[in-house]
């Protein structure tokens, strides 16, 4: 895949795009704008416009007037990968909160940061689900052009009945934390002035129907209206056509992960049930007591062995690949928001081309070609980058998954064969003294 930005965009139709001339070909060569991050972004608030949370509140921090020599004191280092981070997010602590009118959870969220757009080295806030769900929207809205980590899913997940039970909440709250740290992680997003107050502002009165009309407002901005896209550029089309592709193979593996997990509970019930039968036998049998006990001792062993294979598969494993397929449900959607950009700019550049002999016009209608240009050549820059961000995450999570794997089979396996081998002795120190009674 080229790394670089490219200045003309395939299409088809009765007039190819490259055919059309470019308004400003005629005229004296523009100044070449450096695309942005941030360029294409028409709903960023600035000065602290539109910086409420969920309640409402400003979300002005104070700060010491010793502020700096705070942010002295703390010295986060860590090279990973050539990048040196500066921004350390965690989250843990759920806790239970129950009222007259709803139930809910609440997680620990604690920073630790050397920036200077924080007034303060280290923040500990108490957020709930709706909180980080506002969060997303906003880096949405305000970053159209990149890729959102996802959330986990707000509902009940499958073969979980209770929302409230201590493993629905320890499988949200690693998802809720891994979340924030993809957030911390990238050069854009973590400098958005939404995630600084999300990180530090302290009092939170619940208005989640305002962050839901918003988020049904600024979606709207994105639906092309009456512009179609004439060819996505082969690079973009290969990125969709493997994000297909992925779905297709994470859908199969789930799948036949979840028939697994079923087989391995079913298995673990016959075992339950089938070491007990020595230990009854065990009562009548006298001479063969230890070693039937012993035989009822691994069944339990490899029972329990089984349990945490069952566990870790469905703990460890199954939530990265419904966070992966969620992944590529983002990851589609910033898809259509270039294809959205990219049909605007054709829309405009063949509008231009036919009415350059109008001169009323020509010094209009080339600033909004160029000016929609710009959003394109920014939009492919921020979805390339993220692109490679997200593949060289992916080969890291897959990489630790797969290892994970691994690793809790053999330690299953180990267990059951150290059990296993436990009762060899019992059986060989049971035939000598047989073979000693026949012999008198």
């Amino acid at each position: 895949m080229s790394a670089g930005t490219p200045k003309s965009l395939a299409s088809s139709g009765q007039k190819p795009i490259q055919e059309i001339c470019h308004p400003l070909g005629a005229e004296e060569t523009a100044p070449v704008l450096t695309p942005s991050p941030d360029v294409g972004n028409t709903t960023t608030s600035i000065g602290g416009k539109d910086l409420s949370l969920p309640n409402g509140t400003p979300v002005e921090t104070s700060s010491p007037a010793s502020s700096s020599s705070l942010l002295n004191r703390l010295q986060l280092d860590d090279d990973l990968e050539g990048e040196t981070r500066d921004l350390f997010v965690t989250v843990d602590d759920p806790k239970k909160h129950v009222s007259t009118m709803e139930t809910y959870i609440t997680y620990k969220v604690t920073t630790k940061t050397t920036r200077v757009e924080f007034d303060l080295p280290e923040y500990s806030v108490r957020r709930r689900y709706q909180d980080f769900d506002w969060l997303r929207t906003k880096l949405e809205d305000t970053q159209p052009t990149h890729l959102i980590p996802p959330l986990p899913e707000k509902f009940v997940m499958k073969g979980v009945v209770d929302r409230f039970s201590e493993e629905f909440v320890e499988t949200r709250r690693k998802a809720l934390d891994k979340f924030l740290k993809r957030v911390a992680d990238h050069p854009v997003l973590s400098f958005n002035e939404h995630f600084n107050a999300f990180l530090s502002a302290k009092d939170l009165n619940k208005r989640q129907g305002l962050a839901l009309l918003s988020k049904m407002g600024e979606s709207v901005k994105y639906v092309t209206g009456g512009y179609k896209l004439r060819c996505r550029p082969m690079e973009f089309a290969a990125m969709g056509d493997y994000l297909d592709m992925f779905t297709q193979k994470l859908g199969t593996i789930d799948r036949i992960a979840q028939r697994i997990i079923k087989e391995q509970s079913e298995y673990q019930v016959e075992l339950r049930e089938y070491g007990p039968v020595y230990t009854t036998w065990a009562v009548s049998e006298a001479e063969l007591q230890e070693p039937l006990e012993g035989v009822a001792s691994c069944v339990a062993s490899c029972s329990n062995a089984l349990d945490e294979l069952t566990q870790d598969m469905s703990e460890d494993f199954l939530p990265v690949l419904r966070e992966y397929v969620l992944y590529i449900d983002s990851m589609k959607i910033v898809l259509k928001k270039r294809d959205n950009i990219q049909a605007e700019y054709e829309a405009k550049l063949e509008a231009a081309a036919f009415r350059k002999e109008e001169r009323a016009s020509a010094t209009q209608v080339p600033t909004d070609v160029e000016k929609c240009h710009d959003r394109v050549e920014c939009c492919n820059a921020d979805l390339k980058s993220d692109w490679d961000r997200w593949q060289n995450n992916k080969r890291q999570d897959f990489r630790q998954l797969l290892t994970g794997m691994a690793d809790h089979n053999i330690q299953y396996y180990e267990k059951c064969l150290a059990a296993w081998e436990s009762v060899i002795p019992l059986l060989r120190d049971k035939q000598p003294q047989e073979t000693e009674t026949d012999e008198d």
